[in-house]
């Protein structure tokens, strides 16, 4: 029998273990492990394509990103070379422990070039992850190379039902997000993300996994 710290897959820089992917059963809250997972497929396969124009930053390096200042920042920042990034994905957690993981709720911080704008997609219209975000926004904007002003917009987006799908609901709305804006399909994200479809996303990303251990 398989114990909950033995390893299931090794991803490039992403390793999930037997207790990571338990959390895709419902009704767990994912951890940041695994969205790091998705942000990790999504850059090295799904959309490969398309690596100059976007950035996944991991969960781990966001919330170092949210809790550091000036120099700090340098060497997790300057090698993304996000002034030549269309896009950039962060998965903002509500954790104010940089030293540990952590945290309640997950959402998706989104800055698009195109526009000159961060747009902050929150699944749960009672969370304060806004102010999160809003950290992180002043954190990286430094070092995106634009000149003028960035605005910050809160989405009217996809809502969960639950109170832990938030972790799905960032890699399903990062995912169609990148289907429109990189590989540009027309589709409501509304319609697309819903408390049915993230149910069946839970399972898709396992069958990923399992794929990926082949």
């Amino acid at each position: 029998m398989a114990g909950a710290d033995d390893l299931v897959l090794s991803f490039h820089d992403s390793c999930l273990r037997v207790s990571d992917v338990r959390l895709l059963e419902p009704p767990n809250w994912l951890n940041d492990k695994m969205i790091g997972f998705a942000f990790e497929y999504f850059e090295r396969l799904q959309f490969q394509d398309f690596s100059s124009d976007v950035t996944f930053i991991s969960p781990d390096v966001t919330q170092f990103i949210k809790y550091s200042q000036g120099d700090d920042l340098v060497p997790f920042l300057e090698p993304l070379q996000l002034h030549c990034r269309k896009c950039v994905f962060l998965a903002v957690n509500d954790n104010v422990n940089m030293e540990s993981a952590g945290g309640s709720h997950w959402s998706l911080l989104l800055y698009r070039r195109d526009s000159a704008e961060f747009q902050h997609y929150d699944s749960s219209s009672g969370s304060s992850n806004s102010a999160a975000a809003k950290l992180l926004v002043k954190r990286v904007q430094p070092f995106l190379g634009q000149t003028s002003k960035i605005s910050f917009r809160e989405m009217n987006g996809p809502r969960q039902e639950n109170s832990y799908d938030c972790g799905v609901y960032v890699i399903y709305i990062t995912e169609e997000l990148c289907r429109q804006l990189l590989q540009g399909e027309k589709s409501d994200i509304k319609e697309k993300v819903t408390s049915a479809t993230v149910k069946q996303k839970r399972t898709q990303l396992l069958d990923l996994i399992n794929s990926l251990r082949r």
